[in-house]
């Protein structure tokens, strides 16, 4: 029982280390015409897949192969990170550019720690602005994924799936609103990750997390809304 607490504190708490650096850099991002930053937690990072496997690595392909000129993206994701996390991870990189293209996705690890909902709404309104910040002021160049419901998961065979996705609707209420008040895309990709129980492609190998080919899915539903946007 200790071992499996120990590794669920792991997969959903805060680990970074004071050497990890809090952002992923694309050196070669300044040779494509479209610029690109995926802000979140575990879910954009990849945790327990390939760098090529993100999804917003996968976007940027897909965007690519549909004519954009899209560089793979900045990143600046975590696992573990809740909204404040990210928020801090963000003013402490020191990051000051700007991009045609934003996403972010944030609000798991809020729901898993049981931080209430009023906190994460005051926290994820100003991470949207900060999103828009880095979009050079635009918000109809910011786009938001749900967040997925972990209680579908192997790892979470033990657990109420009733209240955890029950939970994750909440959350991911108070993101669509929000986003819905700032003008800002909102892109719903919860139904895949349920949809994707009982399948165990569709998770990494920790049983926890998703799999290239379910984050695959996520990049396909964002695709038609990144193109709209760049396309402004």
């Amino acid at each position: 029982m200790r071992l499996i607490l120990f590794i669920v504190t792991f997969l959903f708490s805060c680990s970074k280390s004071t050497t990890e650096q809090n952002m992923v850099v694309n050196p070669n991002a300044s040779a494509s015409k479209y610029s690109f930053l995926s802000l979140g937690d575990s879910y954009t990072i990849g945790e327990s897949v390939s760098a090529s496997d993100r999804w917003s690595v996968q976007l940027a392909g897909m965007l690519r192969n549909q004519g954009l000129d899209v560089a793979d993206p900045d990143i600046i994701a975590r696992t573990g990170w809740t909204t404040a996390e990210l928020q801090d991870a963000i003013n402490s990189s020191g990051n000051q550019k700007k991009y045609t293209l934003v996403s972010l996705m944030i609000g798991v690890n809020n729901q898993y720690r049981g931080q209430s909902q009023d906190r994460y709404r005051t926290e994820f309104k100003s991470l949207l602005q900060t999103a828009v910040n880095f979009a050079n002021g635009k918000a109809d160049h910011v786009f938001v994924l749900s967040t997925p419901d972990w209680g579908r998961s192997p790892y979470a065979s033990t657990q109420d799936k009733t209240q955890i996705g029950l939970q994750i609707d909440q959350f991911n209420a108070i993101a669509k609103d929000e986003c819905q008040k700032a003008g800002i895309a909102f892109v719903d990709i919860t139904p895949a990750t349920r949809a994707a129980a009982g399948d165990d492609s569709q998770f990494a190998s920790d049983g926890l997390h998703y799999s290239g080919k379910q984050m695959q899915k996520w990049a396909e539903m964002a695709l038609p809304v990144a193109k709209k946007l760049l396309t402004l």
